[in-house]
């Protein structure tokens, strides 16, 4: 007869067993091993802004290095008003400071919100590499719903109705990442609308993942709260576009009458990571508030991002690879298809051969489509423009004219990892 702890044993192996290190976390690894035996890596693997921390917002953390208290499970509350009133401000979305849940990270908000939420999870693919193995952590059913090149990877209301109209009572969570990780797409006002109204109609819990919402290449980023506000969670961070990562601070805004389940998940909280590091969340309340420098940040941030989507896609245009410009972040989702018969000579007929073999070839890495949920046969590959210096480039362009776009000559001279990646990319498909 099994003891419980045998039991949790059996358990953890059932819901553990087969899973690997995060896609994008190994590609770095292995990056770095490659790098030390000598061997030029170009990255367009890991997902990490390339941007500083902006100044004011690091004199902020300066300041309050000291802190050291343990804070309100649910957050600091002057951070969760700072960001019910960056709510307000971007979107147009009332939040009350209440109905704001801080983490470490918006990654563990999203762990907690499947486990404490008894529901499927539906997911666009290609979809970021960790929803999926966090709900096989849980134990959770995970819904695919895979999307259409021509449709720039987007979820169609007519998917999620036909999905929702099979069993209309079921619970369940929507994942909308937009702009998109891996694709950079977002959705127009429309489709949102669109996508809300079926939300609504079956009572959908939708999770609005917005974490490069404020680097839309336009500035221009639309949250799906306007269009359905009493269901859905915005999902943020000042990962991507405070270019703060490792300080590992997320945000949830809940509707109020959801504010049962942010409860329950701060009741997890309390029990597993107690609180987020109080210094990080003393320094975001400064992140979220309005100052010039932040808006100086953004605009140049996403100048330079929208000057290099620009330079890839042309030169993906110039290899054969059809791919419309991204529309934010720093991702793009090349498909290699029109290559295929040529990379099935060199014994390469999945994603993630070419992605190994490419590394291997010319020392550029990149994620093959496979770890984002599509179809191994199928030729994508996920590429992170960030291989360059942030800092470098954003003086370089505060310093050109405001009125001039940014253009190859800039990418050439401030992005030289980026330029010579695809170089090597396109003369090793000519060379197939």
């Amino acid at each position: 007869m099994r003891t419980k702890r045998e039991h949790l044993h059996v358990n953890l192996n059932l819901n553990v067993r087969g899973l690997k290190t995060s896609s994008t976390l190994a590609i770095n690894e292995k990056c770095q091993v490659l790098q030390k035996k000598g061997i030029e890596v170009v990255k367009f693997g890991l997902g990490q802004s390339p941007f500083p921390v902006p100044d004011i917002v690091v004199e902020a953390l300066r300041r309050n290095a000291q802190q050291k208290d343990y804070l309100p499970v649910k957050g600091l509350p002057q951070l969760r008003e700072a960001v019910a009133a960056y709510n307000y401000l971007t979107q147009k979305v009332s939040t009350d400071p209440s109905n704001v849940l801080i983490g470490p990270g918006s990654k563990e908000l999203i762990f907690l919100l499947q486990l404490v939420y008894y529901g499927d999870l539906i997911i666009p693919t290609p979809s970021w590499v960790s929803y999926s193995p966090q709900a096989h952590i849980i134990g959770r059913h995970v819904r695919w719903v895979p999307t259409q090149e021509d449709n720039y990877w987007r979820l169609s209301y007519e998917e999620l109705e036909q999905i929702c109209h099979e069993d209309p009572e079921r619970p369940r969570i929507v994942i909308l990442n937009y702009p998109a990780n891996p694709t950079g797409y977002t959705y127009p006002i429309e489709r949102l609308k669109l996508l809300a109204k079926v939300a609504r109609k079956y009572k959908v819990i939708l999770v609005s993942d917005e974490i490069y919402g404020s680097i839309h290449h336009q500035g221009k980023h639309i949250s799906i709260a306007r269009y359905y506000p009493e269901g859905t969670i915005i999902s943020s961070g000042l990962s991507k576009w405070c270019g703060a990562g490792g300080w590992r601070l997320g945000t949830f805004s809940f509707p109020p009458n959801l504010a049962w389940l942010q409860d329950a998940i701060a009741v997890v909280a309390s029990e597993t990571f107690t609180s987020t590091s109080a210094p990080i969340q003393y320094a975001a309340v400064t992140a979220f508030q309005q100052h010039p420098e932040i808006d100086i940040y953004l605009h140049h941030s996403r100048r330079v991002l929208k000057a290099i989507a620009h330079y890839m896609a042309d030169r993906f245009h110039k290899m054969g690879i059809d791919i419309p410009l991204p529309h934010g972040g720093f991702y793009m989702f090349p498909n290699f298809k029109p290559f295929r018969e040529k990379l099935m000579q060199h014994g390469i007929f999945n994603s993630f051969e070419l992605a190994n073999r490419l590394l291997e070839d010319t020392g550029v890495a990149v994620l093959p489509g496979s770890d984002f949920a599509r179809n191994r046969d199928e030729l994508t590959a996920r590429m992170a423009y960030v291989d360059f210096d942030g800092e470098l480039a954003l003086q370089a362009s505060s310093n050109a004219l405001p009125e001039n776009s940014l253009n190859d000559s800039f990418v050439r001279e401030y992005c030289p990892k980026i330029v010579k990646g695809i170089e090597r990319l396109g003369n090793w498909l000519t060379e197939l």
